[in-house]
């Protein structure tokens, strides 16, 4: 018969990449967040830093390469709803702030847990913060793979707000780009050829011209063509992939998540029908095609 120890059930093995309690309460972000935001020491939060936004962003999230470890770790803490959301001070708040929101609320998506009740209180504020997301999603930066890394972590946000158009505060901001008023930034010919196809979408066409205000032109103008703007900007960064030589990881990855992107509006009806024609007229299916990208080891992925 077995000695008595060996008959005791073995303790069950850590899965792995798991984070274990004690590391919890032994890390630096658990002492942080019993300082300013954990909910079971309210009563002695220290004021409100946003100094601590900015060194958690720079340490935690890119000194480590938006390490999935230590953004879990946030996520335990609360960070987004107790910290994050309620300081955020719409456009005045930095980019560590704004970006670090992103990395949270990406992060909730990964585990598959509620996410856009945090925002629900506040529907003007979010709209701020999305039209600071568009806006960083859009602006020109420099190709390197810390930027690449933002670049996608703004990507993979956006996405799961078109994904979320039963939710209220995202139909609300998602639709005014995707709706037929986009079409302006169509060539002219190619619109005409459009509305032709379909009358309806012609009257409703000079209804909108007829219904804009001249001090919010430049406002619609600019959501108008950011879908465009958005994937002539992919089709640059596409272009820096050379045939051969060094290709930087980063810049792979965006590409991949970028063409996830444009599958998912493609599957959704609500934005397929007037981003499809404005899709096709940037020749983006075509410019993909004969990237060297698709050619290269590193495509594999994407050239599916």
């Amino acid at each position: 018969m077995a000695p008595q120890d060996e008959m005791q059930p073995q303790d069950k093995p850590v899965p792995k990449g798991a984070i274990t309690i004690s590391q919890i309460n032994a890390d630096e972000i658990t002492f942080l967040a019993n300082r300013f935001w954990a909910p079971d020491t309210a009563n002695a939060h220290e004021p409100y830093n946003p100094q601590i936004i900015e060194d958690i962003y720079r340490k935690e999230i890119c000194d480590t390469r938006h390490s999935l470890r230590r953004i879990m770790m946030l996520e335990f803490s609360q960070y987004l709803e107790n910290y994050l959301w309620p300081n955020f001070d719409g456009e005045n708040a930095s980019r560590a702030h704004l970006m670090s929101i992103v990395a949270m609320v990406n992060e909730k998506f990964r585990e598959k847990v509620e996410i856009w009740k945090v925002f629900e209180t506040n529907g003007e504020r979010f709209a701020i913060f999305f039209q600071r997301v568009l806006e960083a999603c859009v602006e020109e930066r420099p190709v390197v793979p810390a930027i690449m890394r933002e670049q996608m972590s703004l990507l993979v946000f956006l996405n799961h707000c078109f994904n979320s158009m039963e939710v209220e505060i995202c139909r609300n901001q998602a639709k005014r780009l995707v709706s037929l008023a986009m079409w302006t930034c169509l060539q002219p010919k190619r619109r005409e050829q459009e509305l032709n196809q379909i009358p309806e979408w012609r009257k409703f066409w000079k209804k909108l011209q007829k219904r804009e205000k001249p001090e919010q032109k430049e406002k619609l103008s600019w959501e108008r063509h950011f879908l465009q703007n958005l994937m002539i900007k992919f089709i640059r960064i596409l272009e820096t992939v050379s045939v051969s030589g060094p290709v930087c990881e980063e810049t792979v990855r965006y590409c991949e998540r970028f063409v996830e992107f444009l599958i998912d509006l493609e599957a959704l009806l609500p934005t397929r029908r007037f981003f499809n024609t404005v899709m096709d007229d940037c020749h983006v299916v075509v410019r993909c095609s004969i990237s060297s990208l698709v050619n290269r080891e590193e495509g594999n992925l994407f050239a599916q």
